[in-house]
């Protein structure tokens, strides 16, 4: 990877007294959540821990529920409450789990305001919010993916179908909470796919453009990893299984379960993974000018060719 200067926010961390025992605001309200402030409670270095108010039952008996609700939209009003509150309630660290602020740029708030945040920045959670953006970088990365083109225009899209044939995976190119993937095994199936994505707006703004790429066949594997903006820590893949139905049938939906270890994670395929898709993905948003810091997940088809990127996710699974 190189040495790089320390980013601005290593230094602000440096710079600063790290407190025995940090507060910690933890955002979202969801599995993915209580996992986290499960594991945040055994540190003995946690203070307070904070968590949203709506947040489920396991999550709300492990912290103290948060006066302010961090909807992610970042309202003026909702900028100067949370930061209101971060300073009444000494908060040292603020943990982000949801996509959806990351993309709407809590990170780059907090970051303004000099507080240690743990997620990406706007910039680099487009990486998820953006298929079309994350496809045109694994490209110029030569990162191996599947082949596609992206459409912000429903009869292109239409058209390109028409001329393809045969089946394909139609994607909504925005955020779509792991519902807006469309596997299908014929162009009339794709075609119905663009209707409901792009013209009855079924997932909102996130199908305003489309992706279309081909489909791929083998097993999927999902890899995660810590990243500092230099540094790669790849933690034990898993395999996530997405579809309703049992034997892989039926709409994908944010995840019907995931397990790990797995054996397909075998040393030499992880090595793979690491050189030719980790690095070159944290390279290539440093190129952008994005200093990529948080979870960086790769969900994976392991095809006969080799391992393959589906989608790229900007924080740890639901």
């Amino acid at each position: 990877m190189g040495v790089h200067p320390l980013p601005w926010s290593d230094q602000m961390a440096r710079n600063r007294r790290v407190p025995e025992k940090i507060n910690v605001l933890l955002v979202g309200t969801g599995g993915r959540e209580h996992a986290l402030a499960w594991r945040l409670s055994q540190s003995p270095r946690l203070g307070t821990l904070w968590i949203e108010r709506g947040a489920n039952a396991g999550l709300a008996t492990l912290g103290t529920p948060c006066p302010e609700q961090v909807s992610g939209t970042l309202s003026n009003n909702e900028r100067f409450r949370l930061g209101k509150f971060c300073d009444e309630n000494d908060i040292g660290l603020v943990v982000i789990g949801p996509e959806d602020p990351l993309a709407n740029g809590l990170t780059d708030l907090l970051q303004t305001e000099e507080r240690m945040v743990f997620g990406p920045t706007a910039a680099g959670a487009r990486l998820e919010a953006d298929k079309g953006y994350a496809k045109t970088l694994m490209r110029s990365a030569s990162v191996p993916t599947a082949d596609g083109r992206t459409f912000d225009n429903h009869e292109f899209a239409r058209t390109y179908i028409q001329q393809r044939g045969g089946s394909c995976v139609v994607k909504a190119a925005g955020l779509a909470a792991g519902k807006g993937v469309v596997v299908c095994q014929t162009p009339e199936e794709a075609l119905a796919a663009v209707d409901h994505i792009m013209d009855d707006r079924a997932y909102g703004d996130a199908g305003a453009s489309v992706v279309i790429e081909e489909r791929l066949e083998g097993q999927e594997l999902s890899v995660l990893a810590l990243v500092d903006g230099r540094t790669i820590s790849v933690l034990d893949p898993c395999q996530d299984h997405k579809q309703v139905g049992e034997g892989d049938v039926g709409p994908n939906t944010g995840g019907m379960g995931a397990y790990c270890p797995t054996p397909l994670a075998r040393r030499e395929l992880m090595a793979d993974v690491h050189r030719d898709i980790l690095i070159p993905t944290v390279d290539a948003l440093r190129r952008d000018g994005v200093d990529f810091r948080g979870v960086l997940y790769a969900g994976l088809m392991l095809t006969p060719s080799g391992p393959k990127v589906l989608e790229f996710n900007v924080r740890f699974g639901d």
